[in-house]
């Protein structure tokens, strides 16, 4: 029976755990983002009106956008336990809402899934932002780092996207402790510089941020993208509430990371009313100079934390997207046997690395990745609140007024936001948005041709119902063994059934129709996973469900099938796969550049030998040519 001290206990430890994966993004914005607001594309004087209205303006977006929205209202809206766009997407929309107009739904699939793509130009640039700025802490303690900083933090993104194919069980263990010492480390620096100059405090008066905005006009309005800066990684308070809870997620925010934050932004604040000068690199300025070595180590370390959570969220996504149909199916491997959503994508990985790397050689310096920054994050943003709108109203019945003030009062500031760092394209923005575009065609593109495929195979489907009563009346050699013919539709005959009959002109003694039903929902319970149905002529039909953070496993569904009376041998078992070749031709549904994308798309997915986890000296396939 679990006591009081050991709930407290538990809590404690998820919490701790959250502060490693959870606030390594957002944990590490003190390194850049309040040099940001004063440097870069919209240069103000650093004085004490200025300090202060930037310091209120970021004190009070944490306040509103991440206690507030995120943590107390977004999080509610719970997959199952999951978070995430793609998730909330999922309850905002769900497939069997017949009722819902097809223009309005489809719409809001379109602005969910460029959400998605988004966070993959977010996960290409938090890596090199956090370890080139972490690095460039060097250049204060001595400018004869200065030409070490690049290759320095080269070799350490090469590094850790080396590392990523072991997996970060072990590693994870020492990321929450880390982050401890991280957040105490710039909360005690925050306080020594409060103490040098306590009014400084006197920014959490929200009149300083207004009379800020008010008073500098356009020059204001572009600071925001700098002050956006400091919420960079709030989405991940969201995206892996599957993996902590709300509750531990809760607890490391207002217990820890919180407090850490105002206390060094309020002290980066401080050093600039005594020192404008120290605007060049404030965060590392503010440390007295015997620490300044043991504080680029720390800072390291928790950049690479920080840009770990990012590359794990991509591989989740990716597998979250290949699930949901929105992305061909790829080599996924699993790091551990034990815990849940430790993968490892290998195309993925070296992608994000050479993007990283390139982004750092390309851009130069953290001061300069800081104009493309915060643009895929403030659009994420935004229509996470959008789709919560939606969700809300169907999940808790909210009143339109009621919704619609809440998120009309989130949506103007994040509008703001959104603005601010629109202005940053000329200057680097566009990367991200390149990529979002890129990774948003693909994902339609794929989605949209397996759906005109799957008409077209249907099209061509002899029902099941059909085919078993032919079956009946003829006379047909039978083989000893157990076939399993794998098929997409639930209520067809599959094609490699088809034309394991018409070719070889013989049947297994016992056929088994195996088909694996993704779910819009994360997970499914193991009790609820299998559905056996025994047909006319010793043929099976059996349906495997799984939830879109699930990875299918054929031999252990079969097993699971032998405890529920239909038993099978694997040796004895032969699976039967069909493999389409797209031909692309000119018609209706999709332009051409679009099909002969899905056919090169198709080419290169994972088979679906390895996919399913089939032992591959038990497949045999039966390939067809099919026009699209």
């Amino acid at each position: 029976m679990k006591t009081e001290s050991t709930d407290r206990g538990y809590l404690a430890g998820m919490a701790v755990g959250a502060l490693g994966v959870v606030y390594g993004d957002i944990g590490t914005s003190p390194l850049y983002s309040l040099r940001e607001c004063f440097q870069g594309t919209h240069s103000i004087e650093v004085n004490p009106a200025n300090v202060l209205g930037v310091i209120s303006l970021i004190l009070w977006s944490l306040l509103v956008l991440v206690s507030v929205k995120y943590l107390s209202f977004i999080m509610r809206a719970d997959n199952k336990g999951e978070g995430g766009i793609l998730a909330l997407l999922s309850l905002a929309f769900p497939e069997h809402r017949a009722a819902e107009p097809a223009w309005g739904r489809y719409g809001m699939v379109v602005l969910g899934v460029f959400g998605a793509s988004l966070l993959y130009g977010d996960g290409m640039i938090t890596p090199a932002i956090t370890v080139l700025g972490a690095i460039e802490g060097l250049k204060v303690a001595t400018p004869l780092f200065d030409a070490y900083v690049i290759p320095l933090t080269v070799f350490i993104l090469i590094a850790l996207f080396f590392v990523q194919r072991k997996g970060t069980g072990n590693v994870g263990k020492i990321f929450g402790p880390v982050m401890v010492v991280w957040f105490i480390s710039i909360a005690l620096l925050g306080i020594w510089g409060v103490l040098r100059a306590p009014e400084i405090c006197s920014a959490f008066n929200p009149l300083h941020g207004l009379r800020f905005l008010t008073s500098h006009g356009r020059a204001g309005f572009l600071v925001l993208g700098g002050v956006f800066l400091v919420l960079t990684g709030v989405e991940a308070l969201y995206a892996d509430m599957g993996h902590f809870g709300r509750l531990p997620i809760q607890c490391a925010w207002f217990s820890m990371v919180l407090p850490s934050l105002f206390l060094n932004y309020l002290g980066q604040g401080a050093l600039l009313l005594r020192e404008p000068l120290a605007i060049e690199n404030p965060f590392f300025y503010l440390a007295p100079r015997w620490a300044l070595y043991p504080l680029v180590g720390l800072s390291t370390m928790a950049a690479i934390i920080a840009s770990q959570a990012l590359i794990s969220g991509a591989f989740s996504l990716t597998m979250q997207a290949v699930q949901m149909g929105f992305a061909p199916r790829v080599e996924i491997d699993h790091t551990s046997s034990r815990e849940k959503g430790q993968i490892y994508i290998a195309k993925v990985n070296w992608v994000l690395m050479l993007a990283c790397i390139g982004l750092v050689l390309g851009f130069g310096s953290s001061s300069s990745l800081a104009a493309a920054y915060g643009i895929a994050v403030s659009l994420t943003i935004l229509i996470t609140t959008i789709l919560f709108y939606l969700a809300a109203r169907r999940l808790w019945g909210w009143s339109v007024l009621a919704i619609g003030c809440l998120c009309g009062f989130f949506l103007v500031i994040e509008l703001a936001f959104c603005g601010a760092n629109l202005l940053k394209i000329r200057h680097g923005g566009w990367f991200p948005l390149v990529i979002a575009l890129g990774i948003f065609t693909l994902m339609t593109t794929w989605k949209t041709g397996r759906r005109i495929l799957r008409v077209k195979l249907e099209a061509a489907t002899l029902p099941l119902e059909t085919f078993l009563e032919d079956v009946a009346v003829q006379s047909l050699m039978r083989v000893k063994g157990t076939a399993v013919f794998l098929a997409s539709n639930t209520g067809g005959t599959p094609l490699a059934l088809l034309h394991n009959l018409k070719h070889n002109r013989v049947l297994h003694e016992r056929n088994v129709i195996l088909t694996i039903v993704t779910e819009e929902i994360p997970f499914i319970h193991r009790a609820q996973r299998l559905q056996i149905q025994k047909l006319p002529n010793n043929f099976y039909r059996v349906v495997g469900r799984y939830g879109f953070m699930q990875d299918p496993n054929v031999p252990r569904l079969l097993d699971t099938c032998g405890r529920n009376g239909l038993e099978f041998n694997l040796e004895e078992t032969t699976f039967f796969l069909s493999r389409e070749t797209i031909l692309p031709t000119k018609s209706a549904g999709m332009a051409m550049w679009r099909r002969r994308l899905f056919a090169v798309m198709s080419r290169n997915a994972q088979h679906a030998t390895a996919f399913f986890r089939l032992p591959a000296n038990r497949v045999v396939e039966l390939g067809m040519q099919v026009e699209l």
